[in-house]
């Protein structure tokens, strides 16, 4: 193999430093037109006008009355795309395809006759590839090796939180050898980001080490493989500073109005996944587990904590919250298709205790919630290039008791960042989601 990989490279040298011969590009533009509308039961934690579901909001009681209780519903075609292929461009024996993608899904405006549909950036990466050489080289924008499989459903979110969801710039190498395809990639978080003392900002992960996945697959007839490890650094105290207002008062992060010391400590999250899926005829099933440490760059329902603390010297240790992430789902037919998903997540805990009680999670959805399920039964009609879809989507989280949910006193997780069993409750949604989809 370490032959095979030398002769690779060695070719690929000798392409480039050869006089080339090269063959133009074709360009095909398409897309699709995607209408939206949804009827929720109760209040929900979601973007892009509410279409891209994470959580059922916790009850919000007065009285006898649930406040978050009762119907909504949205229609909205925002998140109809654009995408440019370019294929077929050759010089020598290195073949160059590419991508450039694009969706209505940014909201400008705050009124609702100011909202406007804004044009942003999905993807836009190429692929070279070598004649007579195993390697491939994805430069640019792409989807996250551990959220590119993705379950079968036809809502905005595709899974999250019970399956990752993230596209980063990149820089990603896959290797082939018979049915195997070995891969290794270095990510640059973009607006997919980790949360912190700041909120959400890129300066924890900029100020620490490039994201890495290694992964490999397998693929035969029909059955398909992976298994992959994502392994991420950041940096959520960069410097340690005082109050301005009380000076006794510690502030640390990276908005400070006085950075006075510069501080050290990075945290380092390992997170594991494995994914199967099986193809026969018209029938295909998949399944995918995750366990993730501080996932929440992934839309998983993760974070983290300090394990210490030593203000004195600036120094900081961390410990990542563990969860678990899974999902199965299966679709029948091609017309007329039968699909849908089973999903579950669940709060392991941190890896070390939490040195102040403090653990910073996922901001998208509630922090308080501990566990979610998941089920997403679903038909569609496909009249060609035309589909219309019917998803009924169940939820149920549960959430850490709070007086405004109706008890009597606020619960407070442990030092692993876990509720007790008795100091929470679940909480229900019934999503429908009909879809219209013309591919062009």
């Amino acid at each position: 193999m370490k032959k095979t990989f030398i002769l690779s490279a060695a070719m690929l040298l000798c392409t480039i430093a050869g006089a080339q011969q090269e063959q133009k590009a074709s360009l095909k533009i398409g897309g699709f037109i995607r209408q939206y509308t949804i009827v929720d039961t109760r209040a929900v934690k979601a973007g892009t006008g509410d279409l891209y579901f994470y959580m059922p909001q916790d009850r919000n009681m007065q009285g006898d009355a649930d406040l978050n209780q009762g119907l909504s519903w949205r229609s909205l075609s925002l998140t109809s795309r654009l995408w440019l292929d370019v294929t077929g461009y050759k010089i020598g024996g290195m073949n160059i395809t590419g991508r450039v993608e694009a969706d209505f899904y940014s909201l400008s405006g705050t009124s609702s006759s100011a909202i406007i549909p804004q044009l942003r950036l999905r993807q836009a990466f190429v692929k070279l590839s070598w004649d007579q050489n195993p390697l491939t080289l994805t430069v640019g924008q792409a989807w996250h090796p551990m959220a590119a499989d993705m379950p079968h459903m036809t809502n905005l979110e595709t899974g999250a939180p019970f399956n990752p969801f993230n596209r980063s710039p990149q820089i990603a190498l896959d290797y082939k050898v018979g049915d195997f395809t070995i891969t290794g990639s270095l990510l640059y978080l973009n607006h997919y980001l980790p949360t912190g003392p700041d909120g959400k900002s890129v300066d924890y992960y900029k100020y620490g080490f490039p994201e890495l996945y290694i992964g490999a697959a397998y693929h035969h007839g029909g059955f398909l493989a992976k298994a992959g490890v994502d392994i991420l650094n950041t940096k959520p105290v960069g410097y340690v500073g005082f109050n301005k207002a009380d000076p006794s008062t510690v502030v640390r992060g990276y908005s400070m109005d006085t950075k006075l010391h510069k501080a050290s400590g990075i945290l380092t999250a390992v997170s594991p996944f494995v994914f199967v899926q099986y193809t026969k005829n018209l029938f295909q099933i998949k399944a995918k587990a995750i366990l993730a440490q501080s996932g929440e760059h992934m839309n998983l329902l993760s974070g983290y904590g300090f394990a210490s603390i030593d203000d004195t010297n600036h120094s900081y240790t961390y410990t990542p919250m563990q969860d678990l992430a899974a999902f199965v789902s299966a679709q029948y037919g091609k017309k007329f298709q039968v699909l849908g998903m089973l999903g579950y997540m669940k709060q392991l805990g941190t890896t070390a205790d939490l040195a102040d009680g403090t653990i910073w999670l996922n901001s998208a959805a509630d922090t308080r919630i501990q566990q979610a399920f998941r089920a997403t039964p679903t038909v569609a009609w496909n009249i060609g290039k035309f589909c219309v879809s019917l998803e009924y989507n169940l939820t149920a989280a549960q959430f850490g008791n709070t007086t405004a949910a109706g008890f009597s006193a606020n619960a407070v997780r442990n030092a692993r960042g876990l509720y007790a069993p008795g100091d929470m409750h679940w909480v229900l949604n019934h999503r429908f989601v009909f879809m219209t989809k013309f591919t062009f």
